[in-house]
């Protein structure tokens, strides 16, 4: 509405400044003046309808950038003939996770059959964010006639904000409850181990050492530490005695967008910095997360070097308002099971009341302020990155 205010007041003044430069300075030069302030827009408007359909648009980025950074954005616009072209101007739009100052890129494109610019957007949360190009519209006559183009706008890229991973102390108390699970539970298939070795003529052992060519995402870190050897599992079953962590990015659709993404970034930080100090002490794990194709993943991780992978994998993948994770069968029966949520309210408990064991589970989330089933106790991360319980 204040564009066509400010149009409506610009016309006005150059009609009245012609008004009295033809009847009151100069009659015949302003004939002219008032000539060419009819046919300028006329040809004008030619020049933008024929461009409406005849340009094109595209724009590339990289695929991932560290928060705090800014992602260079370069908008590729073509042409598809020599013809001269009227002004066109092009309008971004990002996503929350990134800084908002985005402005409208005008150019002309006069003798060029293409022209390329580059624009610079912040990364100010960390998770996953969109960059597209929102409108693109056809201008002429100092800007007065503008015309939306009739043009396919190129498709929006995926960027992933990667956040920086806090280091979580050993000490931490809930990483010490889940440690004292996974000893036990290991305790109790060595036991099982031993059994099957004494009364059978065939080794029962699920593991076995490691030898040339055998993938490293088969060993077992926490029992190569013990032995002092590497040592590869034979057995999936042997995912049984290691914990689970299930990720649940749930994002309300009632919240305000930019909210979200900040707990967002904070249950990924929290989650990933379990993650590495369990593998850095030796503890492989399941980690349970939505794929890019909308598929629930499960994956074993127990090489200390994954991690980073499997944080870009999370970050490549678009958050969809309410859909919670759902637990499958083979992780219900961990030894220890850590539900990572952004929200606890609703239908939360349609997670936890699948899993068997509530002594051995636990549920991060992002402040003290949420609340959890009674019986399972609810951790968060504070600012000194020490796992509080609420």
């Amino acid at each position: 509405m204040m564009n066509i205010i400010k149009h409506l007041v610009s016309v006005s003044a150059i009609a009245f400044l012609l008004y009295v430069f033809t009847f009151y300075i100069d009659g015949e030069m302003g004939v002219i003046l008032l000539s060419f302030m009819i046919s300028a827009p006329v040809f004008s408007l030619v020049f933008v309808v024929y461009s409406l359909k005849r340009i094109k648009v595209s724009f590339d980025c990289d695929g991932y950038v560290k928060k705090g950074n800014k992602l260079k954005v370069t908008v590729t616009v073509e042409k598809n003939d020599g013809l001269p072209f009227a002004l066109i101007d092009i309008k971004p739009s990002v996503s929350e996770v990134f800084g908002k100052d985005i402005k409208t890129y005008r150019l002309s494109m006069m003798n060029e059959r293409r022209k390329d610019f580059t624009f610079d957007v912040e990364a100010v949360t960390g998770g996953n964010g969109e960059i597209a190009i929102d409108t693109v519209y056809s201008c002429g006559f100092l800007g007065f006639i503008r015309l939306k183009a009739k043009i396919p706008l190129p498709a929006p890229k995926s960027v992933g904000v990667i956040p920086e991973i806090p280091e979580i102390k050993a000490s931490s108390q809930l990483f010490r409850n889940i440690a004292d699970v996974v000893m036990t539970s290991d305790d109790d298939e060595d036991n099982d181990t031993s059994m099957m070795f004494s009364t059978n003529t065939t080794v029962g052992y699920e593991h076995r050492e490691y030898v040339a060519g055998d993938p490293l995402k088969r060993v077992n870190w926490k029992l190569s530490t013990k032995r002092g050897k590497l040592m590869v599992r034979l057995d999936e079953a042997s995912s049984s005695v290691q914990p689970e962590i299930l990720l649940d990015l749930y994002r309300n659709s009632t919240e305000k967008t930019e909210d979200s993404v900040i707990g967002e970034e904070k249950l990924i930080i929290s989650v990933f910095g379990l993650l590495i100090l369990m593998l850095r002490q030796g503890i492989p794990c399941g980690f349970t997360y939505y794929g890019p194709d909308g598929e629930i993943v499960t994956e074993n991780v127990d090489n200390p070097e994954y991690p980073l992978q499997l944080l870009l994998k999370i970050l490549s993948v678009k958050v969809i308002p309410d859909r919670r994770i759902n637990i499958l069968p083979e992780s219900t029966s961990a030894c220890a099971c850590i539900v990572a949520t952004t929200d606890t309210g609703g239908n939360f408990t349609s997670i936890t009341d699948k899993i068997e064991n509530h002594e051995n589970t636990s549920i991060i989330s992002i402040s003290q302020e949420m609340t959890s089933p009674p019986d399972i106790p609810l951790w968060y991360l504070d600012e000194n990155n020490n796992f509080i319980m609420v």
